[in-house]
């Protein structure tokens, strides 16, 4: 019997991030998370304090990057995770915590070349904020891209400018809109972030903003389901009051992404559906699922529905 192959060249019905990153690298690769000591615009004062409402930067930073060890260091301690499972892994430094573009040029282009002096890293991931990347910052990021791989991630998170206000975000969507297009203009690879779930949010929303993703020049994305983290601002709103939150079950969650791929170009290459926190720094939802485990249930409802990415997608005219 004939495999069906989509667009991207795979079985599966989304274009999915093993098989793009494999035809880029020719093996495996593998993000070494580290925290530099960044910190944030809504943190530090000059857009807001207090962080975004929703945010606990701990609950995705693994053991090993934590900022008393040095860049190298952090490195050494990630590879140390893979190496022996995988001894021809090559691996991405993946500046991850808070916002890896918000300092002076100066500073940020001292710990990009920290990492990239580790004799096993081949290229860096750069995870950051719509409103912080200012003319200086991208021509960095240009002359990085120039001489390894480069990615830059975005904390969009929405495109709904209410909801931006009420998790405290700091910028507004013209702004992530507009980043996404300086980044484009100098050929910059990116990744978009965004959370599904976010209170106020309808499903309308949810669909409206897949197209608009569609109609932008995104990359890669990562999608993120709304959860409840120990430590925010967020978990003291849902403790005042529950009924403010919708707070997906796990089939409601696969149903809405796998209808959110259908207005998703082609071309965009899908990262991530889930996010994964650690157990004791989730108040809610508590799923008790492994990301492999939500994957293999949004396949099984795409081809039980005939669904794939792409299959309501209309170009702008």
């Amino acid at each position: 019997m004939t495999k069906q192959l989509f667009p991207w060249g795979s079985e599966k019905r989304y274009n999915d991030s093993s098989s793009h990153f494999k035809a880029i690298f020719e093996g495996k690769v593998q993000k070494i998370s580290i925290d530099a000591g960044f910190t944030c615009p809504n943190r530090d004062g000059s857009r807001g304090i207090g962080g975004c409402t929703y945010c606990n930067n701990r609950s995705f930073n693994p053991d090993y990057c934590r900022t008393e060890g040095t860049i190298l260091r952090q490195i050494d301690k990630g590879i140390g995770f893979f190496a022996s499972k995988y001894p021809t892994m090559r691996y991405l430094a993946y500046f991850q915590a808070y916002s890896n573009t918000y300092a002076p040029v100066k500073v940020l282009r001292e710990a990009y070349e920290e990492a990239l002096s580790h004799p096993e890293v081949i290229g860096l991931v750069v995870a950051t904020r719509p409103d912080c990347l200012g003319e200086e910052v991208l021509d960095l990021l240009s002359e990085m891209k120039e001489r390894c791989y480069l990615s830059v991630e975005l904390g969009v998170e929405s495109f709904v400018e209410e909801t931006l206000l009420r998790i405290n975000r700091g910028h507004t969507a013209a702004v992530s809109k507009m980043a996404l297009q300086k980044l484009h203009e100098r050929d910059i690879d990116n990744c978009v972030h965004l959370i599904l779930g976010l209170p106020g949010e309808t499903d309308q929303d949810f669909m409206e903003q897949a197209r608009t993703l569609a109609e932008l020049p995104v990359k890669s994305l990562k999608l993120h389901q709304l959860q409840i983290q120990k430590g925010t601002r967020m978990a003291v709103d849902y403790r005042k009051d529950p009924s403010a939150f919708h707070l997906f079950t796990v089939e409601e969650y696969a149903d809405l992404v796998v209808r959110f791929l259908e207005y998703l170009p082609q071309g965009m290459v899908i990262q991530r559906f889930v996010s994964s926190s650690p157990a004791g720094m989730v108040i809610a939802p508590d799923w008790g699922l492994k990301n492999y485990q939500f994957v293999a249930l949004v396949e099984r409802m795409q081809k039980e529905r005939d669904s794939w990415q792409g299959k309501r997608y209309h170009p702008a005219l």
